[in-house]
């Protein structure tokens, strides 16, 4: 190998583990290996290599050949990225013949063998989720061995030549991918070659194979993010009407409040709250006794409710109070026995506090 074909080669691996090493954090990267088989094509200039051989005395007739042979390569490759990847590996272009008559009378029987290892940059484009086409560019370190044996007056001419140097090569194909592991592979190569002569020629690789992919295909589900705690606003105050039985806060006939564990709730309800801004007394009344009777005493109850929460700390501001006395009442009785008729009108004695926070728990529906 002489020197500036070696140079070629030094620059051209030292490019290659430049970019392997750019690109080594790749998560789609990956270890492969996979090998193909197929015809290879020898393309040779046999009149030449027949007219190295043999001595000007004597001249030689083209007679035939064979140069269609079965080839196979096999490789190894690292994926630097789903575009690039990195692949070397060894190669077998096979056996190729052809014959020339000499004159004096005899036959001359050549056969060339090529093989070698390759190292290549191969680049991918996909086509659909499965199929991608793919081209690679390398170089390949080769060795040709030929053979010559004569018989009649070529019997001397008989022997064997070899070398062994670098070449470039190129190549086109096609990958479908079955899964995450297989895939398939038709591809089109053309190595140059030594005849191990004088001259160089170009032998074509046309092959199908098989590629598989190391590692742990199970695709892991990304962690999500915790996520950000919720902060649930305070509910908004729940307003109710209360309704108060004029019979638990009051005496018969009287004005003066009487301890109730239910106004006390709604007085200490209205002290540790602001809302709402304004609350509505309304004092009721039976329908017994005048109407002028009843309209003074519903409106008495109604402020003996709110001098009541007042003495207890709620602000006087907040509370306003009306008497509507033996108006909207809730029931209609008409029972003619007066005890009975008192019992009957006693839901319509009562005294209705509006718009007050209620501190128990309400049940929606």
């Amino acid at each position: 190998m002489n020197f500036k074909k070696l140079s070629t080669l030094f620059v051209f691996t030292v490019s290659v583990s430049t970019i392997s090493q750019l690109t080594w954090a790749d998560d789609e990267s990956g270890w492969y290996i996979g090998g193909n088989v197929g015809q290879s094509r020898a393309r040779l200039n046999e009149q030449k290599i027949a007219d190295d051989i043999i001595p000007s005395s004597y001249s030689n007739t083209y007679l035939d050949h064979n140069t269609i042979d079965g080839g196979y390569k096999v490789y190894g490759g690292y994926e630097i990225n789903p575009h690039i990847a990195i692949e070397g590996g060894y190669f077998d272009l096979g056996e190729f013949q052809f014959n020339h008559i000499t004159v004096p009378d005899g036959l001359l029987k050549t056969n060339m063998q090529v093989r070698g290892i390759n190292l290549d940059v191969v680049g991918s484009l996909p086509l659909s989720e499965k199929l991608s086409a793919f081209a690679r560019i390398g170089v390949t370190y080769a060795l040709t061995q030929d053979t010559f044996s004569g018989t009649g007056a070529a019997n001397a001419l008989g022997g064997k030549l070899s070398d062994r140097d670098t070449f470039p090569k190129a190549g086109l194909g096609l990958q479908y991918q079955f899964n995450d592991s297989w895939a398939m592979r038709i591809e089109s190569e053309r190595y140059r070659i030594s005849n191990a002569i004088t001259d160089h020629n170009n032998i074509d690789l046309f092959s199908v194979g098989v590629v598989y992919k190391f590692g742990n295909h199970e695709k892991v589900a990304p962690v999500a993010a915790a996520p950000a705690p919720v902060v649930t606003p305070p509910p908004a105050p729940r307003f109710e009407k209360v309704t108060i039985s004029a019979t638990e806060l009051f005496n018969f006939d009287s004005a003066e409040v009487s301890q109730q564990a239910e106004l006390e709730q709604l007085t200490t309800s209205l002290k540790t709250s602001t809302e709402p801004k304004e609350v509505k007394i309304v004092g009721y009344t039976d329908r017994l006794g005048s109407e002028e009777y009843n309209q003074s005493l519903s409106e008495r109850r109604a402020l003996a409710v709110k001098n009541y929460m007042v003495n207890k700390g709620v602000s006087s501001d907040r509370l306003l109070t009306e008497g509507k006395g033996e108006k909207d009442p809730v029931v209609n009785c008409n029972e003619k026995n007066k005890a009975k008729l008192i019992e009957c009108l006693q839901p319509n004695r009562r005294v209705l506090i509006d718009q007050v926070t209620v501190e128990r728990e309400v049940t929606s529906h």
